[in-house]
């Protein structure tokens, strides 16, 4: 029996292919096909500034129902971009996505991009050591390249297309909570917990948190989310650094050990001044396990040996 050909995504697929030689033929050597099958593919962005030059890498996956029915997947490579820098312009792609629904939209992300990193190279502010920016304070990463497309990564955010196509949903701003800090030579951290069930209310309770100008203002804000998907039977999980290396994927990691769900955990940490080498992914978890056990995801030390002892004395009773 022959395939069945979708009218409309033969009209996208050759919307897609006008697009891509448009962009190729604009932007020449800075736009590369990655993987043509796939339709992925990703453009070096260079603010081209004399004061400090910032450059960024957008990654793209073009779904079979992109222009007429879905946005772009993207990622964006930037050592310098963290925290609320990263979702303001992840707020204007979703916007000029939202404004021109149903059109190709590449070319005005890649422009938006562009022109923010313009204005960051113009700011008041110290000029930025490219390639420097993500080093904790704990550490003087090797100088790695930041613009070599991690297609995992990437292909895991098809996942989350909905942070865009959720826009028309009228979901309330989960609740959020607030736990207790801990101070360790003069270093702060301080752990936030909201029950979440979609990507798109992940979004909202990071929005939510980044207008307290104290968190906003804080060195790293790592995160990672754990959402059950019913229907799938498997996890929508996902975790940031904020320039923290490796302070997210062990936050998520202690997540899966809990095996708790339908939960969001971000730990902010203030830098002090004093390096505090391991320590630090010690407090990060410790923050995130007290809030769990505090909002109820998890049993107590206390509850959980207790129950551990009903367990070892009604196995005691039964062997006797």
């Amino acid at each position: 029996m022959a395939d069945i050909i979708n009218p409309e995504n033969e009209e996208d697929l050759q919307a897609q292919i006008e697009e891509v030689e448009a962009l190729s033929s604009i932007y020449g050597d800075e736009w590369c096909v990655i993987d043509e099958a796939s339709r992925i593919f990703c453009i070096k962005i260079s603010s081209d500034a004399e004061k400090q030059k910032l450059t960024a890498c957008l990654q793209i996956i073009l779904p079979p129902d992109y222009p007429s029915a879905a946005p772009p997947i993207y990622q964006i490579n930037a050592a310098w971009l963290r925290g609320s820098e990263r979702a303001k312009l992840a707020n204007s792609l979703e916007d000029i996505y939202v404004e021109h629904a149903g059109e190709s939209i590449l070319y005005l992300w890649v422009e938006r991009i562009r022109d923010f990193l313009v204005e960051k190279s113009h700011s008041s502010g110290p000029v930025i050591q490219e390639g420097k920016v993500n080093v904790t304070a704990e550490e003087d990463v090797e100088d790695d390249d930041e613009d070599v497309p991690d297609l995992r990564v990437l292909k895991d955010t098809v996942e989350k297309t909905h942070f865009f196509l959720d826009q028309a949903n009228d979901e309330e701003i989960p609740p959020i909570k607030h736990g207790s800090p801990i101070t360790d030579r003069r270093s702060t951290f301080q752990p936030h917990l909201a029950p979440v069930v979609t990507p798109r209310q992940v979004k909202m309770v990071l929005e939510k948190l980044y207008e307290n100008k104290k968190i906003a203002s804080a060195t790293h804000n790592i995160y990672a989310y754990r959402i059950y998907c019913e229907d799938k039977h498997s996890f929508l999980q996902d975790c940031e650094d904020d320039g923290e290396t490796a302070a997210g994927g062990r936050l998520l990691h202690l997540l899966q050990i809990l095996d708790v769900r339908d939960v969001m955990v971000v730990v902010s940490r203030w830098y002090g001044g004093i390096l505090l080498g391991p320590d630090r992914f010690k407090h990060i978890n410790n923050c995130a396990r007290n809030i769990l056990m505090d909002e109820g995801y998890v049993a107590s030390t206390d509850e959980a040996c207790k129950s551990g002892a009903k367990t070892k004395r009604s196995k005691s009773k039964k062997t006797k």
